[in-house]
């Protein structure tokens, strides 16, 4: 009998967060809308930082209480009141951003350009001064403005969702922001023990709960004078930090 509870639990557990992230975000968009408009840009780029931050981090307690996830995002703190830098994390799950989103009151986010003309995301990630990645030369332009204006970039240098372990093979356009703006790269390294969210996962398709998630600092690399130098050397420091990490075992079966 205790089997068809703790199922019907997790069904319960696991839509109404995702219940919460939606009204969150919705909720949010109302307001963000017209305050791109009304407030002045630097005024308005903290404060949908800042809304985001909060908004998120809400839903990350809901996932703490209903006990969906095992969160340990404490390592991120430390960077708060830093100096400028480029968080580069390995990126196994979809709800990877949302998730480094809530430690950091003045992260701006390199999005898909379809989420940003989202309903749910769209009019928040404009407020916050996202940057779109259709563009490679505007994205980078925009990036290196962003960190000389003291923000602290959050881009994934696989450039999508980890498919294989220990990590995909990486893209170059960290290493050149790090070049252009003369900033380090701080790696993050995430474990995490489910699938759930990753690449090809239904989005309400039921996992084992609750599930581990944890992000720990990795090494902090200076900025690179040689930017294909650089990737390599990244990628060889991702394949040694994640090996044996919790997500091996299921991204072999991939």
């Amino acid at each position: 009998m205790l089997r068809p509870l703790k199922i019907l639990y997790e069904y319960f557990a696991l839509y109404t967060s995702l219940t919460l992230l939606g009204l969150i975000c919705l909720t949010w968009s109302v307001f963000a809308l017209p305050l791109y408009f009304i407030l002045p840009r630097r005024i308005g780029t903290a404060v949908g930082r800042r809304g985001i931050m909060s908004g998120f981090r809400l839903y990350a307690w809901s996932l703490s209480v209903t006990r969906t996830y095992r969160l340990d995002l404490r390592a991120i703190d430390a960077l708060r009141g830093g100096p400028p830098v480029i968080l580069a994390p390995n990126h196994p799950c979809l709800i990877d951003a949302l998730l480094i989103l809530t430690r950091h009151p003045n992260l701006v986010c390199v999005m898909k350009s379809a989420l940003m003309r989202n309903v749910f995301l769209g009019s928040g990630s404009r407020l916050a001064r996202y940057v779109p990645n259709d563009s490679s030369r505007q994205m980078v332009k925009e990036s290196v403005s962003h960190l000389r204006d003291g923000g602290v970039l959050l881009l994934f240098p696989e450039g999508t969702r980890t498919t294989r372990a220990p990590i995909n093979s990486l893209v170059g356009s960290v290493g050149l922001i790090a070049k252009h703006a003369n900033v380090p790269v701080q790696t993050l390294v995430i474990e995490t023990d489910s699938p759930f969210l990753s690449k090809g996962w239904p989005l309400f398709r039921r996992p084992d709960l609750p599930i581990t998630y944890r992000v720990k600092l990795g090494r902090r690399f200076d900025p690179p004078a040689d930017v294909p130098a650089f990737t390599a050397e990244l990628d060889r420091y991702y394949r040694q930090a994640l090996e044996g990490a919790l997500q091996s075992r299921w991204l072999q079966c991939k």
